[in-house]
Protein backbone atom coordinates (compact mmCIF):
# COMPACT_ATOMS: atom_id res chain seq x y z
CA UNK A 1 0.00 0.00 0.00
CA UNK A 2 1.15 3.48 -0.77
CA UNK A 3 0.10 7.08 0.94
CA UNK A 4 -0.08 10.01 -1.35
CA UNK A 5 1.91 12.98 0.44
CA UNK A 6 -1.05 15.96 0.15
CA UNK A 7 1.82 19.02 -1.39
CA UNK A 8 2.24 20.32 -4.87
CA UNK A 9 3.83 18.25 -7.28
CA UNK A 10 7.52 18.13 -7.25
CA UNK A 11 8.15 19.48 -10.89
CA UNK A 12 9.58 22.96 -11.21
CA UNK A 13 10.86 24.62 -13.56
CA UNK A 14 14.67 24.39 -13.92
CA UNK A 15 16.16 27.44 -11.99
CA UNK A 16 18.33 29.36 -14.51
CA UNK A 17 19.60 31.36 -12.07
CA UNK A 18 21.47 28.73 -10.34
CA UNK A 19 25.33 29.43 -9.12
CA UNK A 20 27.86 26.91 -7.96
CA UNK A 21 29.69 28.09 -5.09
CA UNK A 22 32.81 26.90 -5.09
CA UNK A 23 34.10 28.10 -1.68
CA UNK A 24 31.14 26.14 -0.13
CA UNK A 25 31.77 23.17 -2.38
CA UNK A 26 35.42 22.47 -0.68
CA UNK A 27 34.67 22.86 2.27
CA UNK A 28 32.20 20.05 2.91
CA UNK A 29 34.29 17.80 0.83
CA UNK A 30 37.25 19.00 2.84
CA UNK A 31 36.83 15.97 5.09
CA UNK A 32 35.56 13.47 1.95
CA UNK A 33 38.80 14.37 0.55
CA UNK A 34 40.99 13.76 3.13
CA UNK A 35 38.91 10.34 4.53
CA UNK A 36 39.76 8.55 0.77
CA UNK A 37 38.34 5.30 1.80
CA UNK A 38 34.88 3.74 2.98
CA UNK A 39 32.50 0.95 2.82
CA UNK A 40 29.76 0.12 0.79
CA UNK A 41 26.41 -2.19 1.61
CA UNK A 42 24.42 -3.65 -0.04
CA UNK A 43 22.03 -5.49 1.89
CA UNK A 44 17.83 -6.30 1.35
CA UNK A 45 15.00 -8.51 0.23
CA UNK A 46 17.82 -10.35 -2.47
CA UNK A 47 20.23 -11.47 0.37
CA UNK A 48 17.93 -14.23 0.61
CA UNK A 49 17.88 -16.00 -2.50
CA UNK A 50 21.97 -14.73 -2.71
CA UNK A 51 21.57 -14.23 -6.49
CA UNK A 52 23.23 -10.50 -6.31
CA UNK A 53 21.12 -7.33 -5.78
CA UNK A 54 19.82 -7.00 -9.90
CA UNK A 55 17.99 -10.58 -9.15
CA UNK A 56 13.91 -9.40 -9.95
CA UNK A 57 15.27 -7.75 -13.25
CA UNK A 58 18.00 -10.16 -14.36
CA UNK A 59 15.18 -12.80 -13.55
CA UNK A 60 11.95 -10.84 -14.83
CA UNK A 61 10.17 -11.49 -11.24
CA UNK A 62 7.17 -10.17 -10.97
CA UNK A 63 5.89 -8.73 -7.38
CA UNK A 64 4.08 -11.75 -6.13
CA UNK A 65 7.76 -14.02 -7.14
CA UNK A 66 9.67 -11.82 -5.39
CA UNK A 67 7.17 -11.39 -1.84
CA UNK A 68 8.32 -14.68 -0.23
CA UNK A 69 11.52 -13.04 0.73
CA UNK A 70 9.72 -9.99 1.73
CA UNK A 71 7.47 -12.45 4.17
CA UNK A 72 10.52 -14.48 5.48
CA UNK A 73 13.11 -11.56 5.78
CA UNK A 74 14.60 -11.60 9.23
CA UNK A 75 18.07 -11.35 9.33
CA UNK A 76 18.46 -12.12 13.45
CA UNK A 77 22.23 -11.84 13.87
CA UNK A 78 22.32 -8.15 12.30
CA UNK A 79 24.64 -5.78 14.54
CA UNK A 80 24.88 -2.39 13.03
CA UNK A 81 27.26 -1.81 15.79
CA UNK A 82 29.91 -5.10 14.72
CA UNK A 83 29.57 -3.75 11.04
CA UNK A 84 30.48 -0.33 12.03
CA UNK A 85 33.24 -1.22 14.12
CA UNK A 86 34.45 -4.35 11.47
CA UNK A 87 34.98 -0.73 8.98
CA UNK A 88 36.51 1.40 11.49
CA UNK A 89 39.06 -1.64 12.39
CA UNK A 90 39.38 -2.03 8.49
CA UNK A 91 41.06 1.91 7.99
CA UNK A 92 37.70 2.94 6.57
CA UNK A 93 36.32 6.25 7.49
CA UNK A 94 32.72 6.18 6.15
CA UNK A 95 30.01 3.90 5.54
CA UNK A 96 27.36 4.10 2.99
CA UNK A 97 23.89 1.83 3.35
CA UNK A 98 21.24 0.98 0.81
CA UNK A 99 18.29 2.17 2.31
CA UNK A 100 16.61 1.26 -0.59
CA UNK A 101 17.71 0.13 -3.57
CA UNK A 102 15.85 -0.58 -7.52
CA UNK A 103 13.34 -3.17 -5.70
CA UNK A 104 12.12 -0.56 -3.75
CA UNK A 105 12.31 -2.64 -0.31
CA UNK A 106 12.84 0.39 2.21
CA UNK A 107 15.47 -0.74 5.28
CA UNK A 108 13.69 2.82 6.99
CA UNK A 109 10.49 2.73 8.57
CA UNK A 110 8.87 4.94 5.33
CA UNK A 111 5.19 6.81 5.98
CA UNK A 112 5.05 6.08 2.71
CA UNK A 113 4.91 2.75 2.23
CA UNK A 114 4.21 -0.51 3.21
CA UNK A 115 7.33 -1.98 1.81
CA UNK A 116 9.39 -1.56 4.34
CA UNK A 117 11.93 -3.44 6.97
CA UNK A 118 9.48 -2.60 10.02
CA UNK A 119 6.81 -4.35 7.94
CA UNK A 120 8.85 -7.94 7.83
CA UNK A 121 9.04 -10.65 10.73
CA UNK A 122 12.59 -8.32 11.67
CA UNK A 123 10.58 -5.21 12.28
CA UNK A 124 13.20 -3.34 13.06
CA UNK A 125 14.43 0.23 11.51
CA UNK A 126 17.85 -0.83 9.85
CA UNK A 127 18.36 2.73 8.79
CA UNK A 128 18.07 3.85 12.27
CA UNK A 129 20.27 1.35 14.28
CA UNK A 130 22.96 1.44 11.34
CA UNK A 131 23.33 5.38 11.77
CA UNK A 132 23.30 5.32 15.11
CA UNK A 133 26.58 2.87 15.35
CA UNK A 134 28.37 4.65 12.64
CA UNK A 135 28.06 7.50 14.93
CA UNK A 136 29.12 5.63 17.94
CA UNK A 137 31.95 4.21 16.11
CA UNK A 138 33.48 8.14 14.83
CA UNK A 139 32.38 7.04 10.92
CA UNK A 140 30.67 9.44 8.84
CA UNK A 141 26.94 8.47 7.88
CA UNK A 142 25.86 7.64 4.00
CA UNK A 143 23.31 6.26 2.91
CA UNK A 144 22.25 4.84 -0.80
CA UNK A 145 18.64 5.33 -2.38
CA UNK A 146 17.70 4.58 -5.42
CA UNK A 147 15.94 6.99 -7.52
CA UNK A 148 14.18 3.61 -9.68
CA UNK A 149 11.55 1.59 -7.82
CA UNK A 150 10.26 -1.20 -10.01
CA UNK A 151 7.81 -2.26 -6.36
CA UNK A 152 6.09 0.94 -6.81
CA UNK A 153 2.78 0.85 -9.12
CA UNK A 154 3.77 4.01 -10.84
CA UNK A 155 6.88 3.52 -12.33
CA UNK A 156 7.19 2.48 -16.31
CA UNK A 157 8.00 -1.09 -16.51
CA UNK A 158 6.86 -2.12 -20.22
CA UNK A 159 9.44 -1.33 -22.54
CA UNK A 160 12.05 0.24 -20.09
CA UNK A 161 15.85 -1.15 -20.68
CA UNK A 162 15.96 -2.76 -17.07
CA UNK A 163 12.31 -3.02 -15.13
CA UNK A 164 11.46 -6.38 -14.82
CA UNK A 165 8.26 -6.35 -16.49
CA UNK A 166 9.80 -5.22 -19.20
CA UNK A 167 9.12 -7.46 -21.55
CA UNK A 168 5.68 -8.19 -20.52
CA UNK A 169 3.30 -6.12 -22.34
CA UNK A 170 0.40 -7.19 -20.21
CA UNK A 171 1.69 -6.71 -16.35
CA UNK A 172 4.23 -4.38 -17.59
CA UNK A 173 1.90 -2.27 -18.92
CA UNK A 174 2.57 1.50 -18.60
CA UNK A 175 -1.42 2.24 -18.78
CA UNK A 176 -2.48 4.63 -15.42
CA UNK A 177 1.19 4.46 -14.55
CA UNK A 178 1.29 8.05 -13.39
CA UNK A 179 5.15 9.81 -13.64
CA UNK A 180 4.65 12.74 -11.17
CA UNK A 181 2.66 10.68 -8.91
CA UNK A 182 5.84 8.91 -8.45
CA UNK A 183 8.57 11.84 -8.47
CA UNK A 184 5.80 12.99 -5.75
CA UNK A 185 6.66 9.37 -4.19
CA UNK A 186 9.93 9.66 -4.26
CA UNK A 187 10.95 12.96 -3.02
CA UNK A 188 8.85 12.19 -0.44
CA UNK A 189 10.88 9.32 0.79
CA UNK A 190 14.15 11.21 0.18
CA UNK A 191 12.65 13.73 2.23
CA UNK A 192 11.83 11.35 4.97
CA UNK A 193 15.74 10.47 4.97
CA UNK A 194 16.94 13.25 5.21
CA UNK A 195 14.56 14.58 7.89
CA UNK A 196 14.54 11.57 10.63
CA UNK A 197 18.29 10.28 10.96
CA UNK A 198 20.01 13.54 12.24
CA UNK A 199 22.66 14.51 10.01
CA UNK A 200 23.98 12.74 6.92
CA UNK A 201 27.09 13.29 5.74
CA UNK A 202 26.84 11.61 2.38
CA UNK A 203 23.79 10.95 0.23
CA UNK A 204 24.61 8.45 -2.56
CA UNK A 205 22.21 8.71 -5.30
CA UNK A 206 21.59 5.80 -8.33
CA UNK A 207 21.11 5.99 -11.14
CA UNK A 208 19.92 7.42 -14.37
CA UNK A 209 19.98 6.04 -17.89
CA UNK A 210 18.57 6.95 -21.60
CA UNK A 211 16.36 9.76 -21.06
CA UNK A 212 15.35 9.18 -17.02
CA UNK A 213 18.00 11.92 -15.59
CA UNK A 214 18.18 15.38 -14.18
CA UNK A 215 14.84 17.17 -14.60
CA UNK A 216 13.34 13.80 -15.99
CA UNK A 217 14.05 12.78 -11.71
CA UNK A 218 12.63 16.59 -11.25
CA UNK A 219 16.86 17.05 -10.06
CA UNK A 220 16.21 20.85 -9.31
CA UNK A 221 13.37 20.55 -6.65
CA UNK A 222 15.24 17.29 -5.81
CA UNK A 223 18.49 18.75 -4.16
CA UNK A 224 16.65 21.96 -3.53
CA UNK A 225 15.38 20.03 -0.86
CA UNK A 226 18.35 18.35 0.12
CA UNK A 227 20.36 21.33 0.24
CA UNK A 228 17.53 22.82 2.63
CA UNK A 229 17.75 19.77 4.84
CA UNK A 230 21.48 18.64 4.42
CA UNK A 231 23.16 22.00 4.25
CA UNK A 232 26.58 19.55 4.43
CA UNK A 233 25.93 16.53 3.06
CA UNK A 234 27.74 15.50 0.10
CA UNK A 235 25.52 14.03 -3.05
CA UNK A 236 27.19 11.71 -6.04
CA UNK A 237 26.62 12.48 -9.87
CA UNK A 238 24.03 9.89 -10.48
CA UNK A 239 21.16 12.11 -10.78
CA UNK A 240 22.64 13.56 -13.83
CA UNK A 241 24.71 10.25 -15.14
CA UNK A 242 25.10 6.58 -14.29
CA UNK A 243 28.29 5.06 -13.35
CA UNK A 244 29.22 6.34 -17.06
CA UNK A 245 29.56 10.11 -17.46
CA UNK A 246 31.25 12.37 -15.01
CA UNK A 247 28.41 14.77 -14.99
CA UNK A 248 28.05 18.61 -15.34
CA UNK A 249 30.55 19.50 -12.70
CA UNK A 250 33.15 18.07 -15.11
CA UNK A 251 32.11 19.94 -18.09
CA UNK A 252 32.35 23.72 -15.80
CA UNK A 253 28.38 24.20 -16.10
CA UNK A 254 27.17 22.72 -12.69
CA UNK A 255 23.35 22.09 -12.82
CA UNK A 256 21.27 22.51 -9.66
CA UNK A 257 21.49 19.20 -9.23
CA UNK A 258 25.05 18.64 -10.17
CA UNK A 259 27.24 15.86 -8.50
CA UNK A 260 29.87 16.59 -6.00
CA UNK A 261 32.07 13.59 -7.14
CA UNK A 262 32.34 10.92 -10.16
CA UNK A 263 31.66 7.36 -9.66
CA UNK A 264 33.23 5.17 -12.14
CA UNK A 265 32.39 1.99 -11.02
CA UNK A 266 34.38 -1.60 -10.73
CA UNK A 267 36.95 0.15 -12.45
CA UNK A 268 40.16 2.87 -11.30
CA UNK A 269 40.34 5.42 -14.05
CA UNK A 270 43.59 5.49 -15.96
CA UNK A 271 45.11 8.84 -14.72
CA UNK A 272 43.51 11.74 -12.46
CA UNK A 273 39.89 12.93 -13.64
CA UNK A 274 40.19 16.45 -14.41
CA UNK A 275 37.18 19.12 -15.42
CA UNK A 276 37.64 20.82 -18.85
CA UNK A 277 38.91 23.81 -17.34
CA UNK A 278 42.12 21.36 -16.01
CA UNK A 279 41.22 21.58 -12.03
CA UNK A 280 41.49 18.37 -10.43
CA UNK A 281 38.01 16.33 -10.24
CA UNK A 282 36.89 14.44 -7.12
CA UNK A 283 35.87 11.09 -7.73
CA UNK A 284 35.70 7.61 -6.27
CA UNK A 285 36.30 4.11 -7.30
CA UNK A 286 33.10 2.22 -6.13
CA UNK A 287 34.13 -1.47 -6.15
CA UNK A 288 33.28 -5.35 -4.83
CA UNK A 289 35.33 -7.92 -3.50
CA UNK A 290 33.80 -10.31 -5.36
CA UNK A 291 31.21 -9.95 -8.35
CA UNK A 292 28.33 -8.80 -7.18
CA UNK A 293 27.12 -6.33 -4.87
CA UNK A 294 24.45 -8.22 -2.64
CA UNK A 295 25.23 -11.24 -1.43
CA UNK A 296 25.52 -14.28 -3.99
CA UNK A 297 26.25 -17.64 -2.45
CA UNK A 298 27.97 -18.95 -5.55
CA UNK A 299 30.05 -16.12 -6.65
CA UNK A 300 33.73 -17.37 -5.26
CA UNK A 301 35.96 -14.92 -7.12
CA UNK A 302 37.30 -13.01 -3.96
CA UNK A 303 39.70 -10.38 -4.73
CA UNK A 304 43.27 -11.16 -2.59
CA UNK A 305 43.83 -8.52 -0.17
CA UNK A 306 46.93 -7.27 -1.14
CA UNK A 307 44.92 -6.78 -4.27
CA UNK A 308 42.54 -4.27 -2.94
CA UNK A 309 45.57 -2.43 -0.59
CA UNK A 310 47.17 -1.44 -3.59
CA UNK A 311 44.08 -0.67 -5.73
CA UNK A 312 43.12 1.59 -2.69
CA UNK A 313 46.91 2.77 -3.14
CA UNK A 314 46.31 3.30 -7.04
CA UNK A 315 43.46 5.34 -6.29
CA UNK A 316 44.74 8.06 -3.44
CA UNK A 317 47.56 8.33 -6.22
CA UNK A 318 45.35 9.44 -8.81
CA UNK A 319 43.90 11.87 -6.30
CA UNK A 320 40.51 9.60 -5.88
CA UNK A 321 38.68 7.60 -3.00
CA UNK A 322 37.81 4.03 -2.96
CA UNK A 323 34.22 2.75 -1.51
CA UNK A 324 34.71 -0.85 -0.99
CA UNK A 325 31.42 -3.18 -0.93
CA UNK A 326 30.21 -5.99 1.28
CA UNK A 327 27.24 -7.94 0.71
CA UNK A 328 25.79 -9.31 3.80
CA UNK A 329 24.01 -12.89 4.05
CA UNK A 330 20.40 -13.25 5.08
CA UNK A 331 21.19 -13.81 8.88
CA UNK A 332 22.69 -9.99 8.51
CA UNK A 333 26.44 -11.61 8.96
CA UNK A 334 29.60 -10.43 6.83
CA UNK A 335 30.56 -13.22 4.64
CA UNK A 336 33.70 -14.59 5.95
CA UNK A 337 35.98 -13.76 2.96
CA UNK A 338 34.82 -10.12 3.29
CA UNK A 339 35.70 -10.46 6.96
CA UNK A 340 39.39 -11.81 6.39
CA UNK A 341 40.09 -9.26 3.61
CA UNK A 342 38.51 -6.06 5.79
CA UNK A 343 41.26 -7.66 8.87
CA UNK A 344 44.12 -7.80 6.33
CA UNK A 345 43.53 -4.29 4.70
CA UNK A 346 43.13 -3.40 8.60
CA UNK A 347 46.17 -4.36 9.74
CA UNK A 348 48.27 -3.17 6.48
CA UNK A 349 45.98 0.48 7.08
CA UNK A 350 46.78 0.49 11.24
CA UNK A 351 50.45 0.79 9.97
CA UNK A 352 50.35 2.91 6.96
CA UNK A 353 47.04 4.74 6.85
CA UNK A 354 49.42 8.25 6.95
CA UNK A 355 50.04 7.60 3.14
CA UNK A 356 45.98 7.49 2.56
CA UNK A 357 44.27 9.63 4.91
CA UNK A 358 45.07 13.76 3.86
CA UNK A 359 47.10 12.05 0.73
CA UNK A 360 46.46 12.47 -2.98
CA UNK A 361 48.24 12.59 -6.27
CA UNK A 362 51.76 14.08 -6.46
CA UNK A 363 50.17 16.62 -8.71
CA UNK A 364 50.57 20.12 -7.41
CA UNK A 365 53.34 19.34 -5.37
CA UNK A 366 56.62 20.92 -4.34
CA UNK A 367 58.64 18.24 -6.81
CA UNK A 368 57.83 18.12 -9.98
CA UNK A 369 57.42 15.58 -12.74
CA UNK A 370 57.26 12.66 -10.25
CA UNK A 371 55.45 9.89 -12.05
CA UNK A 372 54.99 5.97 -11.26
CA UNK A 373 57.77 4.12 -10.26
CA UNK A 374 58.50 1.02 -11.69
CA UNK A 375 58.33 -0.80 -8.44
CA UNK A 376 55.07 1.01 -6.81
CA UNK A 377 53.24 3.84 -6.68
CA UNK A 378 53.45 7.17 -5.03
CA UNK A 379 51.12 9.39 -2.80
CA UNK A 380 51.64 12.75 -1.21
CA UNK A 381 50.87 15.03 1.88
CA UNK A 382 52.22 18.22 1.45
CA UNK A 383 56.19 18.19 1.34
CA UNK A 384 55.73 14.19 2.31
CA UNK A 385 55.87 11.67 -0.50
CA UNK A 386 55.36 8.41 0.02
CA UNK A 387 56.52 6.01 -1.78
CA UNK A 388 54.86 2.55 -1.96
CA UNK A 389 57.11 -0.27 -2.61
CA UNK A 390 55.45 -3.69 -3.76
CA UNK A 391 58.83 -4.93 -5.16
CA UNK A 392 62.51 -4.41 -4.10
CA UNK A 393 65.29 -3.21 -6.31
CA UNK A 394 68.49 -4.66 -6.91
CA UNK A 395 70.35 -2.87 -5.35
CA UNK A 396 69.90 0.78 -3.60
CA UNK A 397 66.01 1.89 -4.17
CA UNK A 398 65.76 5.03 -6.59
CA UNK A 399 63.58 7.81 -5.38
CA UNK A 400 63.33 9.06 -9.68
CA UNK A 401 62.30 12.64 -9.74
CA UNK A 402 63.31 13.54 -6.05
CA UNK A 403 66.77 15.50 -5.98
CA UNK A 404 68.93 14.10 -3.28
CA UNK A 405 69.61 18.14 -2.35
CA UNK A 406 65.77 18.72 -1.11
CA UNK A 407 65.29 15.53 0.94
CA UNK A 408 65.08 15.85 4.86
CA UNK A 409 64.09 12.51 5.67
CA UNK A 410 63.51 9.24 4.49
CA UNK A 411 61.43 7.15 7.10
CA UNK A 412 59.82 3.78 6.99
CA UNK A 413 56.51 4.07 7.70
CA UNK A 414 55.16 1.06 9.50
CA UNK A 415 57.57 1.46 11.93
CA UNK A 416 59.52 4.89 11.94
CA UNK A 417 62.81 3.26 10.82
CA UNK A 418 65.32 5.59 9.24
CA UNK A 419 66.18 4.72 5.81
CA UNK A 420 69.64 6.48 4.80
CA UNK A 421 70.29 7.77 1.49
CA UNK A 422 72.59 5.56 -0.11
CA UNK A 423 76.02 6.53 -1.05
CA UNK A 424 77.32 3.18 -3.10
CA UNK A 425 79.44 3.38 -6.48
CA UNK A 426 76.77 0.96 -7.98
CA UNK A 427 74.90 4.30 -8.67
CA UNK A 428 77.41 6.29 -9.35
CA UNK A 429 76.82 6.98 -13.39
CA UNK A 430 73.45 8.38 -11.98
CA UNK A 431 74.37 11.46 -9.96
CA UNK A 432 71.25 13.43 -10.38
CA UNK A 433 69.13 10.53 -8.90
CA UNK A 434 68.47 9.73 -5.25
CA UNK A 435 69.17 6.20 -3.78
CA UNK A 436 67.38 4.99 -0.44
CA UNK A 437 69.83 2.57 1.33
CA UNK A 438 67.25 -0.49 2.20
CA UNK A 439 69.39 -2.45 3.53
CA UNK A 440 71.06 -5.94 2.45
CA UNK A 441 67.81 -7.95 2.38
CA UNK A 442 65.75 -8.23 -0.76
CA UNK A 443 63.09 -8.93 1.16
CA UNK A 444 60.85 -5.99 1.70
CA UNK A 445 59.54 -6.04 5.47
CA UNK A 446 55.83 -6.16 3.59
CA UNK A 447 55.18 -7.90 0.80
CA UNK A 448 51.92 -6.89 0.16
CA UNK A 449 53.29 -2.36 0.63
CA UNK A 450 56.36 -1.33 2.16
CA UNK A 451 55.88 2.36 2.24
CA UNK A 452 58.66 5.08 2.47
CA UNK A 453 57.93 8.69 3.95
CA UNK A 454 60.34 10.54 2.07
CA UNK A 455 60.37 14.44 3.43
CA UNK A 456 61.14 17.65 1.16
CA UNK A 457 62.43 21.14 1.22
Amino acid sequence: MFHRLIVPTCRKERNPMYQFDRARYDKRMAWWLHDRFGMFIHFGLYSIPARGEWLRSTEELTVEQYQPFFDEFNPYAFDARAWARMAREAGMKYMVLTAKHHDGFCLFDSAFSDYKVTNTPFGRDIVAEYVEACRAEGLKVGLYFSLIDWHHPDFPQYGDRQAPLRNDPVAGANKGRNWNRYLEFMHSQVREVCSNYGKLDLLWFDFSYDDMTGEKWGGTELMSMVRELQPDVIVNNRIEVSGEGFGSLAACKPTPYHGDFVTPEQMIPPQGLHDVEGRPLAWEACVTMNGNWGYNVTDHYWKPADMLVRKLVECVSKGGNMILNVGPDATGRFPEESVERLRAIGAWMERNHPSIYGAGSVEGGPVEGLGKPDYGRVTRNGNTYYFHLYENAIGPLPLVGVPKDRIVSIRRVADGTEVPISTSWVHSDYPDVAFANLGPDPVLPDAVDTVLAVTVK
